[in-house]
């Protein structure tokens, strides 16, 4: 069967669909946006004319890799109370960004957003009105939760270290090296949290999902 990963047969047609998921899988590899159309064409083994059949120029290859990207993250369930839905929603969206981390200073610069991407915005929306918000409440709390996912995402595809494993041999290197007596509340933080048995960093995005649920949950109702 044809995949993304693999040179397109000649006995099936190129579409729309198999251009932007071997642009994606393309992406993820590099980490970087979109590809070359020529390393694209190479990839799909046609040549790189073919593919101006199907898009115009490489913004609308770029336009579709991230409705992919949003098309892959949980749409609120409207049988929930507002909190595990947005949660939910949260959680799903900091996954497809790991998986993707070249769409995250993307995500929301496009000027022609694809029907998977309005259609999460729009639900996410309604999400937050039926669950007592204003317009305005709305607006202040899809900003914020999402200005968190991203920007603890981005942090967390940073970091020098990629398990918890990891991040001990960092933060047991950097204590070797620190100067304890000037720094001691640096060192207290990385005996007393990074290094204690079975701490993950990915905790504390939980931690700081949970108390922006528990600040909108207060502050919902003041919104109007």
């Amino acid at each position: 069967m044809e995949t993304a990963g693999t040179p397109a047969s000649r006995r099936n047609p190129l579409s729309k669909e198999l251009v932007l998921r071997t642009a994606v899988a393309l992406a993820d590899e590099a980490g970087t946006g979109v590809p070359s159309m020529r390393r694209l064409a190479e990839r799909l083994g046609v040549e790189s004319m073919s593919l101006y059949h199907h898009f115009r120029n490489k913004d609308m290859i770029l336009d579709g890799m991230l409705d992919l990207v949003f098309g892959e993250i949980e749409l609120p369930p409207d049988d929930v109370d507002w909190r595990i839905a947005m949660r939910r929603r949260a959680v799903s969206m900091r996954g497809a960004l790991i998986r993707h981390p070249w769409a995250i200073s993307l995500m929301d610069s496009r000027t022609n957003p694809g029907h998977a991407t309005l259609r999460h915005h729009n639900a996410a929306i309604g999400c937050l009105r039926s669950g007592g918000f204003s317009i305005a409440g709305a607006a202040h709390a899809f900003s914020v939760l999402d200005g968190y996912v991203y920007g603890f995402t981005l942090q967390e595809l940073s970091l020098p270290f990629k398990s918890p494993l990891g991040l001990q041999d960092v933060a047991g290197s950097i204590l070797g090296q620190l100067p304890q007596d000037e720094f001691p509340h640096l060192t207290e933080m990385i005996v007393d949290r990074a290094l204690k048995p079975g701490y993950a960093y990915t905790e504390e995005f939980d931690i700081g999902l949970d108390l922006i649920l528990d600040g909108l949950q207060r502050q919902r109702e003041s919104w109007s």
